[in-house]
């Protein structure tokens, strides 16, 4: 029996015209979510989700969906996996998507790196599919075409004239029709944005792995929502350790259950020779380098594989409060 290479054709979904919707939804609400809008002298929108304005939890929400393309849902709830439960932390995030391959690696993933001078962020965003910037596009054979777009970077400063012409002249989208989306890692929707990655994590790390995309059905994940802290590195720490110890993964498959099982022991972070201490304590032991850190280690701390052909069902690593507890203890 011959593999489909995907879901649905890629060409048939564009990830910027599905999160047009929740973008306005977005704009419309921003006084209620403290937000702060404003044109940028170039003429486009800047969206202040945690520099001057405080930001919500609502706010990272929708922006962790329009990172995702429209191609997912996320909403919080109670958080019941832990026994003992996590008292201080009885939150989750929940990510799911029927196109996860699309949702996760062709929109939000954080691959498009911009600087100029101090300035460096990554996007993240429906703008990637305009911009064609990363060599993964080629793999997924996805591109993308839109009247307006948006993009999402996690930093604490307005981007510089530069990065904004770039993305402007990348994504081929007059000023006018751009959004930035600006999330610092210490801010409310920062931190939650960031830990509603925990399903693309996983398929990044399939991808890693050489799994074949093409084979990933659906996927849910869910994770921890951390305390937000004040200080980059510690909220650097928590929002990865959260998804690290705290993130669970769900993907449906078509596969054979050699491959199903293999890629369900190597997908958990305990797979990594650097798994055992708080991100925080990894990032100090490699030097504040993140190349010298095992590429293996991001993903979440436990994952189950089910094999639709074979109805199958395959589960690997642990959630791990000890190591959440000590990553979050001074909150």
């Amino acid at each position: 029996m011959s593999m489909p290479t995907t879901t649905s054709a890629p060409g048939h979904l564009s990830v910027n015209q599905l999160s047009a919707p929740l973008l306005a939804n977005l704009l419309q609400q921003a006084e209620v979510l403290q937000l702060g809008v404003f044109k940028h002298a170039s003429g486009c929108t800047i969206v202040d989700a945690g520099i001057a304005h405080v930001g919500s939890l609502e706010a990272g929400r929708l922006i962790a969906e329009i990172c995702l393309g429209g191609l997912a849902s996320v909403r919080l709830q109670k958080d019941e996996r832990f026994d003992p439960p996590l008292l201080n932390w009885p939150t989750a995030i929940l990510v799911s998507s029927e196109q996860p391959v699309l949702a996760c690696l062709a929109s939000q993933y954080a691959g498009w790196a911009l600087s100029h001078e101090k300035f460096f962020s990554l996007g993240s965003g429906p703008a990637r599919a305009l911009a064609q910037r990363e060599a993964l596009f080629a793999e997924l054979a996805y591109s993308d075409a839109a009247p307006s777009t948006c993009i999402v970077l996690e930093t604490d400063s307005i981007p510089p004239d530069a990065v904004i012409a770039k993305i402007v002249h990348d994504t081929q989208v007059p000023a006018a029709h751009l959004t930035i989306i600006l999330t610092p890692t210490t801010s409310i929707a920062g931190v939650v944005q960031i830990v509603a990655r925990v399903l693309e994590v996983a398929l990044h790390k399939a991808h890693t792995l050489h799994f074949p995309l093409s084979r990933i059905i659906s996927g849910s994940g869910m994770a921890v929502l951390p305390p937000v802290s004040k200080d980059f590195m510690t909220a650097m720490g928590r929002t990865n350790d959260a998804i690290l110890f705290g993130g669970t993964v769900d993907l449906l498959i078509n596969s054979d259950d050699d491959a199903a099982n293999a890629l369900a022991l190597n997908l958990p972070s305990s797979a990594s020779k650097d798994y055992g201490q708080t991100f925080a304590e990894v990032f100090k032991s490699a030097n504040m380098d993140f190349y010298k850190i095992d590429p293996l280690l991001f993903s979440p701390a436990k994952v189950r594989i089910r094999n639709s052909q074979t109805g199958k069902v395959f589960e690997s690593g642990q959630l791990n409060s000890t190591l959440l507890k000590q990553s979050f203890s001074d909150a």
